[in-house]
């Protein structure tokens, strides 16, 4: 039952992160910062693409994923186009990677350790959507305050 919720957000938020960055008017605007506001909304697509390409797609789907983080955020100017690609590529990805995870499989260990301890699977996929959702609520913030 907790996979097909965590299938769920994920596909509602990350779809949603299409539609933000997709809304930008200017698309130069993307990569734009401001005062106080370390990252622009195209460096935080290009880490939550990261993040789950790393904790999901890797670990449970297999993909051979390897992550560069500096990248994502000193990478800039990423066509729109391409960042759309890559989030669909990321949906896809989440979503196979999570058919292949059992309930049971849910309680164990999550094989990395990511925080200062170790947490189940299942803490860390309620992490990854709860991760989603705050950065996604970030663009959303930035691209209405340079609208403006």
């Amino acid at each position: 039952m907790l996979i097909e919720t965590l299938k769920t957000l994920f596909n509602r938020d990350l779809n949603q992160l299409k539609t933000e960055i997709d809304s930008y008017q200017n698309e130069s605007d993307i990569w734009k910062t401001q005062k106080g506001i370390a990252n622009s909304a195209g460096n935080l697509c290009l880490h939550l693409v990261g993040n789950l390409n790393t904790y999901i797609g890797a670990e449970f789907g297999m993909t051979g994923y390897i992550r560069n983080r500096p990248l994502e955020f000193s990478l800039k100017d990423i066509p729109r186009a391409e960042l759309l690609s890559k989030i669909e590529e990321t949906i896809v990805v989440v979503d196979n990677a999570l058919n292949t995870i059992s309930e049971e499989e849910l309680k164990k260990e999550y094989s990395l350790l990511v925080f200062k301890n170790k947490t189940s699977t299942e803490f860390m996929l309620v992490h990854l959507t709860t991760h989603l959702a705050y950065h996604l609520g970030q663009i959303n913030y930035h691209r209405r305050l340079l609208e403006t």
